[in-house]
C-alpha cells in the first residue's frame, strides 16, 4: 500500500471526511466527527495512526514489530504502523476497518 491507496481506501467508507486540522502535512480521516485515522505527509517512511482495542493493540505490537505505540496519541487505544511491506495489505486494511468501526459505532 502506498499513501494514496490508503486514501482512497478510507475515503471510499460511508460518511468520511478528510480533513487537515494540524497543518498542510498531516491527513486527518473523520467519521461522524470523530478521528479514525492519522497519516503524515512528509515523513521518509510511509506510516499511519489507526484506534484499536486495547488488548488487541498489545497483541498486535507483541505480533508485529511495524506496529508501535500511538505516536502523539493515547497509547492504550491507538497504534501506528510503519507500511514497510512487512505487513500484507489486507490485514493493514483490515486494521483501517476495524478503527473505522470503533469510532463510527460511538455516538456523537
Amino acid at each position: 500500500m502506498n499513501i494514496e491507496t490508503i486514501r482512497e481506501y478510507c475515503l471510499a467508507k460511508e460518511d468520511v471526511e478528510e480533513t487537515l486540522p494540524f497543518g498542510p502535512d498531516t491527513l486527518v480521516y473523520k467519521v461522524k466527527g470523530k478521528v479514525f485515522l492519522l497519516m503524515g505527509m512528509d515523513n521518509p517512511d510511509l506510516r499511519f495512526n489507526v484506534k484499536c482495542d486495547p488488548d488487541k493493540a498489545l497483541e498486535l505490537r507483541e505480533q508485529y514489530p511495524a506496529v508501535q505505540p500511538g505516536y502523539h496519541m493515547n497509547k492504550k487505544h491507538w497504534n501506528t504502523v510503519f507500511v514497510d511491506g512487512s505487513v500484507k495489505s489486507d490485514l493493514l486494511r483490515e486494521w483501517i476497518d476495524d478503527s473505522y468501526n470503533l469510532v463510527a459505532k460511538k455516538k456523537k
